[in-house]
Order: C-alpha cells, then structure tokens, then sequence
C-alpha cells in the first residue's frame, strides 16, 4: 500500500481518544494515516474473522493486523449491542467510520460527544449506498470524488464537513480507484480532523432532493447482457467490476471472465461480441475455463469454437 506523506502538527489540538471503525482494505488507508499522523486511535471496531478459500481458513481483516502491530486494541463484536461497555471506560471523544460494513444505531452514535466521522468515496448526495466507486465507473461519469461527512443513523444522510473531487479519464479500474479514493480520503480526513475535534469545523446539510442510490453488487451482477449494452457500456462494466464481481459472459459453451475489453465496429474474431447498438465488444484478456488468465489470441488457439 502507498502512504501518504503528511505532516499535521497536533500541538496546540485537542488530542482526545478515538474508535476507529473499518473492516474492508480501504479502511486501512485512513486507519495508517491517523497513527501515522499522531491522532490518539484508542480502539480498532472490525467485523470477525472470516473463513476464506477452499480450506476455510480464519482470515483476520487487514485493519486487525495494522492494529496489533501497533498495539492498539481490537474489538470484533458479533453484535454491535456488545460495544457500549467497551466504549465508556475509553471516553472517546468521536468515532471515525471508514468502510465498515454494518449500520450503526443511534444508540451508539449517541456514545461519541463529537459524533461519528465517515469518509465516503463519492460526492454526496450522489451514491448513496454501497457501491459508489463501482457505480462511477460503470455509470462513465467524468468525476468522483470523496466526501467526509457526520454519520446519521440513515444511509449517507449526514451532514458534510468536506469534499474532494476527483476527475475521471474513463479508464479507471475498480482497484485502481479504490487505492487512489483510499489515498485521497485518509489524507483529507487527516488535514481536517483537527479542526473538527476543536469544532473550528462544522458540517452542513446535504441536497436530499438530489441523492442518488448504488446498490451492493452480488455475483448475479457478473454476468453482461449484450443485449442490453452497447461496447462502452459493456466495457465500463468490465472495468467496474473487476475484482468483484468479475464480468462473464457465454462464448459458444465456455463461461469466460473478461477483464479487459474494448469496442469495434466489426466482427474480426470470435471474441467480438455482439452488442445492442450492432457495434461489438471484444475481448483482449480472459480467464478461461481452466482458471488460467490468457490473452484472446491465447484462448482462440487453445480452445475450439467451432
């Protein structure tokens, strides 16, 4: 991961305890920042262990691991009612949410005197929900952003302290603009969290009126109807996807992974596919049947079409 350079002087700052809530690996951009920033992080909240691949191994979230390196306890509650008695004893004067994947009550808001601080990859009201960075891609929007906000205890509602807008060329993949959206967020987050514990800083109200919804993407968002997408559509999509939860799509009796993909006008191969507008999206890099990544000319030379 590539951290940020920065240097925030806290002297003269109040410098009271904080939770830091995360669970995914965007989470940990912002959780390294603040400690490598000096803010006094007091207690990690993640979710449990999970089992993963095909032995099921406990896999511990990336945030846990940075935690343990640098000493500061971790709290993997099954049931977020198990957290007040924990949080009292720390006094913490606010709580900074990033990626955590689970709704916080209000009863546990009410816990931080300052609030909860959350740092969101688009710019509020648009995207509200879980899959923000996704939807900028697949939606070919021309920026995104990231937006740190007071959490409410409605989806994205809260009020907004600042935004950082970022320009998008149309290219972007989905782990490219997490790790670059994880970057801008920790260091926005940083360069203002002084000045909100202080309260020189103080959000305000979003546009309702103008929010926009995402969706969380499951495996039944992999597969593309090429019917229903045009070539950039479709390969946005692509884009969008990769990673999680990888575009497929159907070649003769084979199930294909695309990962990178562009649009022509005509059919030259059998990996130009046909899409709604009569233009066609073609494959330049797959995972086959075998679970091997290969380029198009690859697949075409080792698995019969015909």
């Amino acid at each position: 991961m590539t951290h940020i350079s920065k240097t925030i002087p806290l002297s003269g700052k109040i410098n009271p305890p904080i939770i830091f809530f995360g669970s995914e690996e965007f989470s940990l951009y912002s959780l390294s920042s603040l400690v490598e920033a000096g803010f006094n992080v007091s207690a990690v909240v993640t979710k449990p262990d999970t089992p993963r691949g095909r032995g099921h191994a406990l896999t511990e979230p990336a945030v846990k691991h940075f935690a343990r390196k640098h000493n500061i306890p971790v709290w993997q509650p099954a049931s977020l009612n198990e957290l007040s008695p924990l949080i009292e004893p720390t006094q913490p004067a606010i709580g900074v949410l990033v990626s955590y994947g689970r709704i916080i009550p209000e009863s546990l808001l009410e816990a931080f005197p300052l609030g909860i601080v959350n740092v969101h990859p688009s710019l509020l009201p648009k995207y509200r929900g879980p899959s923000p960075i996704e939807s900028a891609i697949a939606n070919r929007d021309n920026k995104t952003g990231v937006t740190i906000m007071r959490l409410e205890k409605s989806m994205d509602t809260g009020p907004i302290y600042a935004q950082f807008p970022y320009a998008l060329d149309g290219t972007e993949t989905r782990p490219e603009l997490y790790e670059t959206l994880g970057q801008i967020g920790a260091q926005t987050l940083v360069s203002l969290l002084a000045d909100i514990l202080d309260g020189t800083l103080m959000p305000t109200e979003q546009d309702h009126d103008a929010a926009t919804y995402c969706a969380l993407l499951s495996k039944k968002d992999a597969y593309l109807d090429l019917s229903r997408l045009t070539p950039g559509e479709a390969e946005a999509r692509v884009r969008a996807h990769l990673g999680f939860p990888r575009s497929r799509v159907k070649v003769g009796t084979y199930d294909l992974i695309v990962l990178k993909s562009h649009g022509v006008m005509t059919k030259k191969t059998p990996l130009d596919l046909e899409c709604a507008n009569g233009a066609f999206l073609s494959i330049d890099t797959l995972i086959a049947p075998s679970g091997r990544t290969m380029s198009a000319d690859e697949f075409l030379r080792g698995y019969s079409l015909t």
